[in-house]
């Protein structure tokens, strides 16, 4: 969610037990705006907090020009002092899949990760060669893994340029009522996957400046996220049933909307049984 309107954000989530105390409120709205000075960065985005056994960590994400274009990731321990991520690498993605439980809350804590050693004559594991990985690294994948599955945009929020690059739509209302209540008018704010595999004759209805992204209602699990009501009938709020603590706001006819995680980090891997 913007950092420029965190407070007003914040109320809006407030329902499912997302929110900060007043302290670290108070402390994000001197330091990120900071941040966006210090980085140079077109807006700034609070991403939410991850909660681990001795400590939590406090994510912000820096935008440039191209909205499409991978994010700068920050973390910070306390709202004030703010570290940058390295990008996520497709090692990292894999290495961090591996690993399970709560987070602990310790950016230089080292999980030991057991790695097969295979002879290549053989073809046979020949030992076990421990394999060191610090959270941080556990972090940055697991924020990236969020963003990728539940970041979501209203559709028509970001425009395409014919150029490529990804910009607001500074002609979006918001959604009516009756649309922001359906899951195939919001996207996610990554890579599209099923849009590329849908044949001329689905396109053909399609805004190429607008739609696209991939859609929500053909996300698996069928069920995977849940659409209220709130505040009197005037935010429609979304809920992600894979990533248990990200939530997503959309007040219709207005500009106001955005994203937050507050969560363990843990993905829900029950949920198929749930449903």
């Amino acid at each position: 969610m913007e950092a420029s309107s965190l407070g007003a954000a914040l109320e809006l989530v407030s329902s499912g037990g997302a929110g900060l105390s007043p302290e670290k409120r108070a402390a994000l709205g001197a330091s990120l705006p900071l941040l966006r000075r210090d980085y140079r960065f077109e807006r700034v985005w609070f991403w939410g907090r991850i909660q681990g056994l001795r400590g939590a960590y406090y994510i912000a994400e820096g935008l440039g020009a191209d909205l499409a274009a991978p994010r700068s990731r920050l973390y910070s321990l306390n709202c004030v002092e703010w570290n940058l991520l390295p990008p996520a690498s497709g090692e990292m993605m894999a290495q961090a899949e591996a690993l399970k439980g709560r987070f602990q809350g310790d950016p230089s804590f080292e999980y030991q990760l057991a790695e097969a050693k295979v002879a290549d004559d053989e073809k046979l594991p020949e030992d076990k060669q421990e394999v060191v990985i610090k959270e941080e690294i556990r972090l940055v994948a697991t924020i990236e893994q969020i963003d990728k599955a539940v970041g979501i945009i209203p559709r028509g929020s970001f425009v395409k340029t014919p150029l490529g690059p990804v910009h607001e739509n500074r002609n979006f209302e918001g959604l009516s009522l009756t649309e922001a209540k359906k899951l195939s008018s919001y996207f996610h704010l990554a890579e599209p996957v099923n849009l590329k595999n849908k044949t001329l004759l689905e396109k053909a209805d399609l805004d190429p400046s607008t739609d696209f992204l991939d859609s929500l209602e053909h996300d698996i699990p069928k069920g995977s996220w849940t659409v209220q009501l709130e505040k009197g009938g005037m935010v429609v709020v979304l809920r992600s049933l894979l990533w248990l603590g990200l939530t997503f706001y959309h007040v219709p006819m207005t500009k106001q909307y955005g994203y937050v995680y507050f969560g363990t980090g843990e993905k829900n891997l029950d949920l198929p049984f749930m449903l």
